[in-house]
């Protein structure tokens, strides 16, 4: 008998492949048209952060019926789904589950009922994804071994949920995971995910200053000390910040997205309030616009003759992610055995901001991509000669035009099922 040479021998599949063929034999059997029924009733009842209520109990009830042991109220209104499968490693799946006070205007059939609020953001689609891998991967519960647990997630926009699933204890009451995976819908023609070594997004910073004067009759100003002029002026200043005294090697943005103040046009207020958002990469830079704000509204105020300084207060921060660039690269590569190799792209480190880093204990390793989700007819309808031009001209998170494609529902599902699989033995 002799012994086979390595040309003898049948080349195996690599770890990406077979991960590749473990999730299609997982998800072969997904029913799209559940998943879109489940995503409409989603989009048509959406709930503000922290009262994600009818959200959260069908997440539960799903999974429940999958077999996982479901944990209810955690942090506020999270959702904690556990399934074990004997001995291995310990993945963490999340999602997202609350809207955005924003009026739909897509004219859906399954638009928003809920005036004034919608998922802009896509987080309807991530709870989908969620329950539509949760429940590949219980019904496969033969093909692999170890514990997933499944997050539903409340309050990621202003940044306070998953810091409240942490305090109620995220860590300590559930299964310790070796890995903690997220994705998020993003704009751009369906059929690409994003992945990113490393910074994938920013930090982000949202204050309140308040600016005060002196009221008065709209007839007499010299009586009184305008707030508004006073507050217009450093938002004026503010603008200066990033293109004058930060280098251009770093990225950073500053916007003023609120300004109230007054009740009546002949009444000079007493006092005008801005609400600011920061954009940082560096923690460095970080603390000098905020020096730097600080000094301008102070600044401003003396020269006007404000009674007392303004009062400047940080309500809220989002930490910066920055993905395990080993996990990284090895789902990415499980991905473009999926999709296929022209369908993973690294976009580099986005000016958005998430909470999803903060469920991850500390040195345990994570990673975020992007699913694109924009339908191909609004994507080539839009103007622009490349990308990039494009990506400007689609309707983004946020938008009340967000729209994305039923076409993203079943590989939302897959790339979930193939990054857990990828590490789960």
């Amino acid at each position: 008998m002799t012994t086979p040479t390595q040309s003898d021998t049948p080349a195996q599949p690599d770890a990406p492949v077979r991960t590749a063929r473990r999730t299609a034999d997982l998800t072969g059997g997904l029913q799209a048209a559940d998943l879109a029924d489940f995503y409409r009733d989603l989009h048509r009842h959406p709930e503000l952060s922290r009262r994600e209520f009818r959200t959260a109990g069908k997440l539960a009830a799903a999974l429940r019926t999958a077999g996982y042991e479901v944990t209810e109220g955690v942090g506020g209104t999270g959702v904690v789904g556990v399934l074990r499968r004997g001995e291995g490693p310990v993945v963490w799946l999340r999602a997202d589950m609350d809207a955005l006070p924003v009026g739909e205007e897509t004219g859906l059939d399954y638009a928003s009922q809920v005036p004034g609020v919608m998922h802009a953001c896509g987080h309807d689609l991530h709870v989908t994804w969620l329950m539509g891998a949760a429940l590949a991967l219980a019904a496969g519960r033969d093909v692999w071994s170890g514990t997933v647990v499944v997050i539903g997630q409340p309050a990621e926009e202003g940044g306070a949920g998953a810091a409240a699933m942490v305090a109620d204890g995220m860590h300590t009451r559930f299964p310790r995971p070796d890995v903690v995976l997220g994705q998020h819908a993003a704009p751009g023609p369906v059929g690409l995910y994003s992945h990113t070594p490393g910074l994938t997004m920013s930090a982000a910073d949202d204050l309140d200053l308040i600016v005060y004067g002196v009221g008065g009759h709209g007839s007499r100003p010299e009586a009184a000390v305008d707030p508004i002029v006073t507050a217009a002026h450093v938002v004026t200043r503010l603008q200066t910040v990033i293109s004058r005294e930060i280098a251009a090697r770093h990225s950073a943005v500053l916007t003023v997205g609120q300004f109230h103040a007054g009740e009546r046009s002949n009444i000079i207020p007493g006092e005008a309030r801005l609400g600011l958002n920061l954009r940082t990469q560096d923690p460095a830079v970080r603390e000098q616009i905020l020096a730097a704000i600080r000094r301008i509204a102070e600044g401003e105020c003396a020269a006007a003759g404000c009674p007392k300084a303004p009062e400047i207060t940080v309500v809220s921060s989002y930490p910066t992610t920055v993905n395990d660039a080993a996990l990284d690269t090895e789902i990415a590569a499980v991905h473009r055995a999926v999709f296929g190799d022209g369908a993973v792209l690294d976009a580099g480190p986005a000016m958005g901001s998430e909470d999803f880093s903060l469920l991850a204990p500390a040195g345990v390793p994570y990673d975020y991509w992007y699913v694109t989700s924009t339908p191909l007819s609004v994507w080539d309808g839009a103007p622009g000669a490349d990308l990039m031009e494009k990506f400007a001209n689609v309707p983004a998170n946020h938008s009340p035009l967000f729209a994305p494609d039923l076409a993203v529902l079943v590989p939302g599902v897959q790339t979930l099922v193939s990054a857990a699989l990828a590490t789960l033995a």
